[in-house]
């Protein structure tokens, strides 16, 4: 069985990759990258490291030559990505793939104002018209990149948030990349939406708290609405197109689109989930 991984040398794509090497044959891992030198390390441990670049869909047949199964991570092009997805689709299924799981996002449904929704809605409805075995990845909101922002907090002593009450089921990219070696490693997930989440839902009043017990002084949560939030990061030195990005996050917790806790880590990734308190 040959396992490949697209975005090979982006932080999700090598923790996967570090967890295939200990669990299967090197040579049936392939690495897919646009730049090879980047993941001259895992060639050198076996790993069969070939070039592949979504904007270029004809080599894209031939980088997937002799693959059974296929990890498309999800590019970092927001609002220009749908392509590439559908062109590394289309190269598998040319390629004869049989089975493809994508990283998601969680609920990507039309009344999800996140601003990913689009893009990851698009993809799963092409893989499902495929003809390819596919798995929805819906990986939460990576608990890593919440760790500045309780740590900006305590600092300050003011948590600045438009969620509301809503909380998100942050994961860590270690454990989303536990899922996904586990689906592409064992049998049974086929046809399969897994939510990938932390352990808890953590609301502003909770990463106050974390935010408190790091820095020894009360945190306070400020509850600001959708543009004003828009506005702070703005002024924070956030780009223009960033800034609304990272609003529609705060948005969607906002009315609980990131709140739902499974236990798909532990039974798909066979490992306990990390809560983002041991991160901060």
């Amino acid at each position: 069985m040959t396992i490949a991984i697209t975005g090979a040398s982006g932080q999700l794509g090598r923790l996967v990759a570090d967890q295939l090497l200990t669990t299967v044959d090197p040579a049936e891992v392939v690495l897919l990258t646009r730049d090879p030198a980047k993941l001259a390390d895992y060639a050198e441990r076996g790993a069969d490291v070939r070039a592949a670049d979504f904007s270029k869909p004809d080599e894209l047949v031939e980088a997937f030559d002799g693959v059974e199964r296929v990890l498309l991570i999800s590019t970092d092009a927001v609002g220009a990505r749908v392509e590439g997805h559908l062109a590394a689709i289309d190269a598998a299924v040319k390629a004869g793939v049989r089975h493809l799981a994508y990283t998601s996002v969680s609920e990507p449904t039309a009344d999800n104002p996140a601003g990913v929704v689009a893009d990851h809605a698009a993809t799963e409805d092409a893989l499902r018209e495929s003809g390819l075995a596919w798995t929805m990845l819906r990986n939460n909101l990576y608990a890593d990149m919440q760790v500045d922002s309780v740590a900006q907090a305590a600092a300050t002593g003011q948590l600045v948030t438009n969620t509301g009450n809503g909380g998100a089921a942050y994961v860590t990219r270690a454990d989303c990349a536990a899922v996904a070696a586990g689906v592409l490693t064992s049998e049974g997930h086929e046809g399969q939406a897994y939510d990938v989440t932390g352990p808890h839902a953590y609301t502003a009043a909770d990463l106050a708290e974390l935010a408190t017990q790091r820095s020894g002084k009360p945190v306070e949560v400020v509850q600001v609405d959708d543009e004003a939030y828009t506005a702070g990061l703005v002024s924070a030195g956030l780009p223009d197109f960033i800034a609304p990005l990272l609003t529609s996050f705060g948005t969607a917790t906002r009315l609980g689109k990131l709140a739902t806790v499974t236990d798909v880590v532990e039974q798909v990734g066979g490992r306990k989930p990390t809560p983002l308190s041991a991160l901060v």
